[in-house]
């Protein structure tokens, strides 16, 4: 829903990212092969709140480590308004913090209907509180305030929300529809204040709604903005309540024949692109027509989950679910809490379905409905030479700026660029000509699609939204003035007449906004607006006033158009019905809807009915050293009853009967209850008073707290023939205890049964009856443990036989572990040879899946492992499994679970265990890479290793050297290295080492620099010959940089692009421009032909002038010490397209980004780089996804 302007989209479709609210990566692929798409960090929170269900919590007795407190909302709770206190030792909020309305601007009427409420907060940096609220204001009768987490709520942005104020004291059911804003203001300049809308139905479970990454707290705080102004921050809500009768009763398939599509959170940019292809017809029948399997699983195939979306547009009676299609498309929930951009996802999709299509019925539909050609000329005026260049699209990038139309855009597009003066063409045979540059099209496609270029960025790629003026006709002729947009190649047969048939609109502005569209699904007079899930009818001139106006943002804007050609409309506005549709589908979509319905029909009649899950014996043996070690059984996965509530529990009874084969008169019910320490144990038997009531009465009296199941444990006593029994008279000093016995030779844990003992009585009393349990002869010496809890760490007590159960706190439900008497010599045969040390692990335990650093894809072997594993017991189990003999040169590297990638850097096997070495940010992984290196890794890591490209100037090649040495060598310790393995111009010759990155050249390391502080993982260390003419600089000759550029139109602005290697050159005093051309066509080897091509520039701070041949540089340039800044530099402007000399070694590799997973193949590059060669740069921050990438 809300578009993120710090990221834009190039024209082949890559992203680049830029400073601003999030980060916006490419396209890649999930570890299961589905594709998914980069995405800004910009998330629409659901709840502010971590919930979670609660059992009634019983005190434990004395022995448990926890100590008992009071639950939340128990105790003194702060007055309304307050917020949250600080916990003590946190400090106090400081009174300036708290929040100052101005009276004047908060003055509130009676019951309004909308409302904007300001809250200045003073000192806002001093708030040392994890949140904060506003004092709550009211809007359409109800309560609200705003909640903020101002160091971000687990995020490095500021995090905001608004919250239903008086949630805790509102009736059961209740709830409450509104559509509202939050703003940071921008005290400087209002317009680059940052708002942010949406809407919610606030409810018991959903109390706040808002963002969680509301914008970056770096942002936030850069003294340049006006977001904090002498420590006072300013924070809005705009809050409007709507009628919730209006909203839930309104029923957009019987008002309009259509129904919508639900937003997950911010997907309503794709809910708006879906409508659109969904409305047109013949791209529809196609993706019906694409070949699915019945077993296929809708989230896991693009095509099918396409299919059900389809099929559920235009059969169901209510708004569609989106979920299977983005988890198809490799997204997470987080990521449906993103905003992705509009133009990206129709680019991707229709390639991945074009992919999909291949070798079926429907190949070739995406390029037959969305394929256009343009012709790209060059044209010498002069002499008779031409150069052209096809290239398809899918879609065209239009001007906004400066155009008042769709005409003029076009006109734009095709508009002839004069190329004379310094500025000629270079033809081949005939060297510099005056020419003329365009663009024609040779055809346009049936579906023209045309995307408005409503953002712009300046030179520090800060974004502005242009709200001109523009106009768009439900009629586009493209034939208009004989022609003007084709080319001569272009079949003049067909009629290029189009009308529009949708209309994608953005409102709002650079940092937030919503997204819907106007369609016409039959190219009828009547439109509709496709809004997320609610349509509605529009007429065509409400369709046509989306132009944009010049007023303050946020603004509503056209966004993209789709338009289609008269003389295709038959074809393309085809009838679509059941035939279409694939015999599965239409069964599969029958499924669903009956389950749905059901489950509707479910929760509809769920305050009718009681769930009562019962276990017994047979659950406990089943279960217990099989799918559980610790408690008793695990609810999931005993057997459940659905019970009308006003059923009598003796009704109920009946029912086990015919269940379990018991008779209701021998069955007796124990209720199950959470102790403070977590664990679950029957607690108290159920009375006959208890049975005497309704089921629906029991769970209420049961449950303290809200609970839809009510837990029962069935006690059957059986006789020595199996046959049930009476249960046994119980008083008030017998207590139930449940047994474990646990084999150490077979390291296996099963359930034997139960015993009713005597408080009073002692352990040591009952000794024959557990080897009778256990099958074990009478006079066998047996160990006693309780297990009383396994979170967070395990506890399991031994237990005194010769004490009376009483002493020991045993009590009703609780949890004795035996096993057979071990003496110390015994004990050392077994790997865990008492109960403790079994649990704890079980309760430790992971299966490890190990692969080589070398092949990450590859599958390797696993082992089973502690978690409390040291590393050097981790690389002992490796090394034994590849047969190593030293295991201290195995070097381990953690998964990154986002990019399904190893981690950049190794870990550091110094004090980690391996559940640290498996944590990547708030995941477990159990994946681990390892590599065998040359030498031990303790000594490794005293060393640093540098990875160093040299440039040979005797062989003119580029090979890059591995250096390692000891942490405190200086850069002179590389340069003795290096010229040991390198081959020098002169024995005397110096060396120096620069930082390269993005094709500058950041820094000149003095060789006195340690080299521990030097960092080679994201930018590129080169070593090279100081020529012989920069030891002899002049008093006024300078040292300046130099650096290949080209400039490439960006959202209507021209950027410059570097490329290739940069150098270093020197500039004497009075030389000419054309003195210095001689120098460096000789220094870089390039052709007469080739080097007429470049231009020279000086460019300062990304402002470049051009240079003339009879220009002197010196005095251009201001002399800054030994050389100039970065950002100063000389420019050489030519085409990246310069011939590769012969590599040293072999040809890199390419880099490859995996069809088929999100594995990034980088291969080592060694061999020869020229200074015009292009070099790609990938910036890879550790622990971040293939989605974090930034394009360079």
């Amino acid at each position: 829903m809300y578009l993120n302007t710090g990221c834009y989209i190039n024209t082949d479709a890559s992203v680049t990212c830029q400073s601003g609210p999030g980060k916006l990566g490419g396209v890649f692929r999930d570890h299961e092969g589905s594709w998914t798409l980069g995405y800004t960090k910009d998330l629409l929170h659901v709840d502010a709140h971590e919930r979670e269900d609660e059992e009634p919590l019983l005190p434990r007795s004395a022995k448990s480590d926890e100590v008992p407190q009071p639950k939340e909302g128990e105790g003194p709770q702060p007055k309304e308004g307050e917020g949250p206190q600080p916990k003590e030792g946190e400090g106090s909020q400081p009174k300036e913090a708290v929040e100052t309305v101005n009276d004047g601007e908060n003055q509130q009427p009676e019951d309004p209907q909308t409302y904007r409420f300001t809250w200045k907060i003073e000192n806002f940096s001093r708030i040392n509180v994890k949140k904060l609220y506003s004092r709550p204001f009211a809007v359409g009768g109800y309560n609200w305030r705003i909640l903020i987490f101002p160091d971000g709520n687990n995020v490095d942005d500021l995090s905001m929300y608004l919250d239903a104020a008086d949630s805790a004291t509102l009736p059961y059911g209740w709830s409450r529809y509104s559509q509202f804003s939050l703003s940071v203001v921008d005290q400087i300049q209002n317009t680059y204040s940052i708002r942010r809308e949406t809407q919610h139905l606030f409810n018991a479970r959903d109390s706040d709604w808002g963002f969680t990454s509301f914008m970056p707290l770096a942002e936030l705080y850069d003294q340049k903005r006006g977001y904090l102004v002498d420590g006072m921050c300013i924070i809005q809500a705009e809050v409007s309540v709507g009628k919730l009768v209006g909203y839930l009763s309104y029923y957009s398939k019987k008002e309009t024949g259509f129904v919508g599509l639900q937003n997950q959170g911010a997907t309503c940019y794709m809910n708006s692109l879906l409508q659109t292809l969904y409305h047109i017809p013949y791209f529809r029948k196609a993706v019906y027509r694409m070949p699915t399997m019945e077993n296929d699983m809708p989230s896991a195939s693009i095509p099918l989950a396409l299919q059900s979306l389809f099929y559920k547009l235009q059969y169901s009676d209510n708004s569609v679910a989106t979920k299977e299609l983005t988890k198809s498309f490799g997204w997470n929930s987080y990521d449906s809490f993103m905003q992705h951009d509009v133009q990206e996802l129709n680019r991707v999709l229709c390639e991945k379905l074009e992919e999909k299509m291949k070798g079926t019925a429907v190949e070739g539909t995406i390029q037959e409905l969305f394929e256009g050609c343009i012709m790209n000329y060059i044209e010498c005026i002069n002499v008779d030479y031409k150069s052209t260049r096809e290239e398809s699209f899918y879609d065209l990038q239009l001007d906004v700026k400066g155009c008042s139309d769709v005409y003029a855009s076009f006109d734009k597009y095709v508009e002839v660029e004069c190329l004379d003066g310094d500025n000629k063409y270079h033809a081949e045979q005939h060297g510099l000509q005056d020419a003329k540059k365009g663009a024609l099209f040779i055809n346009f496609p049936p579906v023209l699609q045309l995307h408005l270029k409503r953002f712009e960025y300046d030179s520090t790629r800060h974004a502005t939204k242009i709200n001109d003026l523009y106009e768009f006709p439900l009629q586009l002729d493209l034939d208009r003035e004989n022609g003007k947009y084709l080319s001569p190649e272009a079949d003049k047969s067909v009629r290029n007449l189009y009308k529009l048939h949708s209309v994608l609109v953005h409102t709002g502005g650079t940092h937030g906004g919503h997204y819907y569209a106007f369609i016409r699904p039959t190219l009828s007079d009547q439109w509709y607006k496709f809004d997320d899930a609610i349509v509605t009818k529009e007429d065509a001139k409400r369709v046509l006033e989306e132009h944009g106006v010049e007023e303050e943002l946020p603004q509503t804007n056209a966004y993209m158009l789709v338009y289609i050609r008269e003389s295709d409309k038959e074809k393309i506005m085809c009838t679509v019905d059941q035939k279409d549709i694939a015999e599965h589908l239409r069964a599969r979509s029958k499924r669903e809807q009956e389950d749905k319905e059901q489950k509707k029909k479910e929760k509809s009649e769920a305050h009718l009915y009681t769930i009562i899950k019962v276990a017994h014996d047979e659950d406990l043996r089943r279960q217990i050293g099989k799918d559980i070690y610790f408690d008793l059984v695990d609810f999931e996965k005993v057997k459940s009853f659905r019970i009308q509530k006003q059923t009598l529990f003796t009704v109920f009874k009946e029912e086990i009967s015919k269940e379990f084969g018991v008779p209701v008169q021998f069955q007796r019910y124990w209720l199950w209850a959470k102790r403070q320490n977590h664990t679950y144990r029957p607690n108290r038997i159920l009375t006959h008073l208890g049975e005497s009531q309704t089921v629906g009465q029991l769970k209420e009296v049961s449950n303290k707290v809200q609970n839809t199941v009510l837990k029962l444990f069935l006690e059957v006593e059986l006789g020595m023939e199996l046959n049930p029994l009476s249960p046994p008279g119980k008083s008030k000093d017998d207590i139930l205890l449940f047994f474990k016995l646990y084999d150490p030779e077979k390291e296996d844990m099963r359930y034997v049964g139960r015993l009713f003992v005597k408080g009073i009585g002692k352990p040591i009393e009952i000794l024959g009856k557990l080897n009778e349990m256990a099958g074990y002869d009478p006079d066998q010496e047996i160990e006693l443990y309780e297990e009383i809890k396994f979170e967070p760490v395990v506890m399991c007590d031994n237990i005194d036989e010769k004490t009376t159960f009483q002493s020991s706190q045993l009590e009703d439900g609780d949890i004795v572990c035996f096993q057979k008497f071990l003496t110390a010599e015994s004990r050392q045969q077994f790997r865990y040879p008492d109960v403790p040390s079994f649990l704890e692990y079980v309760h430790d335990r992971l299966v490890v899946h190990f692969r080589s650093l070398d092949t990450p894809k590859e599958e390797g072997f696993c082992y089973e492992m502690s978690r409390i594993n040291t590393y050097d017991e981790v690389v002992a189990r490796v090394a034994q499994q590849l047969r190593l003999d030293d295991p201290s040169k195995i070097r381990l590297t953690s998964h990154n679970c986002y990019s399904q990638q190893p981690n950049p850097q190794p870990i550091k096997y110094q004090g980690v265990n391996l559940i640290d070495m498996l944590l990547h940010y708030n995941q477990t992984s159990d994946i681990l890479y390892y590599e065998v290196l040359d030498i031990p890794l303790p000594e490794l890591q005293c060393l640093k290793t540098l990875k160093v490209a040299f440039h040979d100037a005797t062989k003119d090649e580029v090979v890059i050297h591995t250096i390692r040495l000891p942490k405190q060598s200086t850069v002179g310790d590389v340069f003795k290295n290096l010229m040991k393995k390198v081959e020098l111009s002169h024995p005397a010759t110096e060396l120096r080492l620069l930082e390269v990155f993005n094709h500058k050249i950041y820094k000149i390391f003095p060789t006195t620099e340690k080299i521990e502080n030097i960092n080679d993982e994201y930018w590129t260390l080169r070593a090279e010959e100081i020529p012989e003419e920069e030891k002899n600089l002049g008093p006024h000759d300078c040292l300046i940089h130099v650096y290949h550029f080209n400039k490439e139109a960006s959202q209507s602005q021209m950027q410059i692009q570097h490329f290739g290697e940069p150098f270093l050159l020197v500039i004497r005093v009075n030389e000419t421009l054309a003195e210095v051309k001689v120098r460096v066509k000789k220094k870089l080897q390039v052709p007469d032909e080739e080097f007429a091509k470049w231009k020279f520039a000086f460019v300062s701070l990304n402002c470049l002038e051009y240079l003339e041949d009879l220009e002197i540089l010196s005095s251009r340039l201001q002399r800054r010490g030994v050389c100039h800044a970065w950002e100063h530099y000389l420019g050489l402007e030519h085409a990246d397209g310069a011939p590769k000399k012969t590599h040293a070694a072999h040809k890199p590799p390419p880099i490859v980004l995996s069809p088929s997973s999100t594995e990034l193949e980088i291969p080592n590059i060694q061999g020869d780089l020229t200074a015009s060669s292009g070099i790609v740069c990938l910036i890879l921050v550790p622990g971040a996804s293939v989605s974090d990438m930034v394009d360079v």
